[in-house]
């Protein structure tokens, strides 16, 4: 079904003139959505008449099951059904100047993640552009920051789905006017993919889910590394950098006394220094699930953590949870309504 999101600038147009509408028209409607990202009923520069028609001719595939709202009401989650009935969920991130929206690539997730809500639930389908495009869109109708960044680390394996996360890149970055360098796309290293996305044109960001150093480790967490050991993985993501010239974030959700300990620092140092472009690694806090009985790391453990890396040449953050109250993480609104 053709939804609001989905249809590209020449379909519209083909449509509207089959309408009798003059050729101007599909341009307003399309800077409308995109340039000046307005929701359909503020498009005052074309008729009521106009208006009434897309919008029965263009719903949204995206309907509204729960909005959350948690940090004084600068972080708010959604969870959305899809028009076959899939759910998936948005993040907005609001900051004093600017905002970010964390989007879902698909419905559920097939890498099985042992600590991840979405991974525990399973895989159901991949979205599309327009479902992808809208999530990012509806979040900034509700946000009086301009939304400057999206980061594609919401439910999902991204480079799975790439063609539709690559035409909402497309979309984001050209009909929207977002940055390249203020898009991320995630994955947990998926070797195959992130080849072709140091192919494709834009210079996005890569952030690789790294979470552990060694392959023993790691394919107990991340299951797809029995596939993509980590060797091949950091191959892949040099050769990212050398292609775009874009420094790789590498993401590690730190656990208590899983992958926390001093020694996992070092050898990540070891791993990583000397990584061209410089390395960043981005430490978070695991968000507890009612799937994986692991608990976050403490504050000090983190900190110690990330002071053994940068003590070893490795740049390092901590990075702050946000939306924990209203089950913000990857999956969790989504698993506590289906449950």
């Amino acid at each position: 079904m053709t939804s609001r999101y989905n249809i590209t600038a020449e379909d519209l147009a083909t449509h509207l003139v089959a309408l009798g509408e003059r050729p101007f028209r599909a341009k307003q409607v399309w800077e409308g959505l995109y340039e000046q990202r307005k929701p359909l009923e503020d498009l005052t520069n074309i008729g009521a008449d106009l208006r009434t028609h897309l919008d029965a001719f263009l719903p949204h595939s995206l309907t509204e099951l729960t909005r959350r709202e948690g940090d004084n009401g600068t972080t708010v989650k959604w969870l959305w059904r899809t028009q076959d009935g899939a759910q998936i969920e948005t993040v907005l991130m609001r900051y004093r100047d600017r905002a970010t929206v964390c989007v879902s690539s698909q419905a559920g997730c097939a890498m099985a993640c042992t600590f991840c809500a979405t991974g525990q639930a399973g895989f159901e389908r991949h979205l599309d552009v327009g479902e992808i495009v809208e999530q990012v869109l509806r979040a900034q109708h509700a946000s009086p920051q301009r939304v400057s960044n999206v980061v594609f680390m919401g439910m999902g394996e991204p480079l799975a789905n790439l063609d539709a996360v690559w035409g909402a890149t497309q979309r984001l970055h050209q009909d929207m006017g977002m940055s390249a360098r203020h898009i991320t796309i995630s994955t947990v290293g998926i070797v195959p993919g992130m080849r072709k996305l140091a192919d494709l044109a834009l210079p996005v960001t890569l952030a690789v889910s790294l979470h552990a150093p060694d392959d023993e480790l790691r394919s107990e967490l991340v299951p797809i590394n029995k596939r993509y050991p980590i060797a091949s993985v950091m191959e892949a993501a040099r050769e990212y950098v050398a292609r775009k010239g874009r420094r790789v974030t590498f993401e590690y959700a730190c656990i208590e006394r899983v992958n926390d300990q001093l020694q996992r620092a070092e050898a990540l140092a070891d791993l990583l220094r000397g990584f061209p472009g410089g390395a960043h690694v981005n430490l978070i806090p695991l968000n507890s699930t009612d799937g994986y009985g692991g608990t976050p790391a403490g504050a000090m453990r983190i900190q110690n953590f990330a002071n053994a890396l940068t003590d070893r040449g490795v740049n390092a953050t901590v990075r702050r949870n946000r939306g924990t109250q209203i089950d913000a993480a990857c999956g969790q609104l989504r698993s506590r309504n289906l449950g």
